[in-house]
């Protein structure tokens, strides 16, 4: 897990600062950039972690429904947090500590329980659960890793249009460290049996309905007039193809 922890906190401090660093990135590459993590995140849902989830001993129609409160939840976090997680920068409510706090609890929310995504394979192990897909949780972390990314950008974006530079890398320093700390109290939790099978189940439906939530808005808003864009459409599939390899071939 120390590993996972260093690819999740240095990516989002990484694109984070590159709102400081390479400010022209916002206008040139983060939209297309974007596209991409919506692409391959929505992949891997469809491909990977929904077939493994209705595969590995949860009930089948109590999963569907975690499922759809994930999608409904990840509504409601996105009123607080405006949109950042599918890369939303646009002049926010931050001005007032209270917009600052309202914005950084929907984001750490939603990193929080993506990060418990990442418990899945202990998961697994303690409930002793028959999964289909044995090879390793690196698609998934993948897939945090490329959302992270732009939602940490957008996040610093936002906040350094109103905020000091000090104070906006603190908060981008929580909202680093949200997804680590996920994916470590869900493993203690599991491996101290203090989260049964249908919390897990709960857990990881809640998820998977926020992904979904997430890459397909991104989808929605790429083309907000439907304009067909060669680049994009390039973009999608390539993403789409890597995650197809990426569970097939690999």
């Amino acid at each position: 897990m120390g590993i996972n922890f260093l690819l999740l906190f240095s990516t989002a401090m990484i694109a984070g600062l590159l709102v400081f660093i390479f400010p022209a990135f916002r206008d040139k590459y983060f939209k297309l950039l974007l596209v991409f993590a919506g692409s391959y995140l929505f992949s891997i849902t469809i491909l990977h972690i929904i077939p493994e989830l209705f595969d590995s001993g949860f009930s089948s129609t109590r999963m569907g429904l975690y499922i759809l409160i994930g999608f409904l939840f990840q509504q409601i976090l996105e009123f607080w947090s405006s949109g950042i997680e599918h890369g939303h920068i646009h002049k926010h409510q931050s001005e007032t500590s209270k917009g600052v706090w309202t914005l950084m609890l929907g984001l750490f929310i939603h990193a929080f329980l993506e990060g418990t995504l990442l418990s899945h394979g202990t998961a697994m192990a303690e409930e002793s659960l028959a999964v289909s897909h044995s090879h390793s949780d690196n698609t998934v972390l993948l897939g945090i890793i490329m959302h992270k990314g732009p939602a940490a950008f957008a996040l610093a974006a936002v906040l350094s249009a109103s905020l000091s530079k000090k104070l906006t890398i603190i908060l981008l320093t929580i909202f680093a460290l949200a997804s680590p700390m996920g994916m470590f109290s869900s493993a203690f939790f599991i491996n101290q049996g203090m989260l049964s099978k249908e919390g897990i189940g709960l857990l990881y439906g809640l998820v998977t309905g926020g992904f979904l939530h997430i890459s397909t808005t991104i989808f929605f808003e790429s083309s907000p007039h439907h304009k067909f864009q060669m680049n994009k459409l390039l973009v999608t599939f390539l993403a789409a193809g890597l995650a197809i390899a990426s569970e097939y071939l690999m």
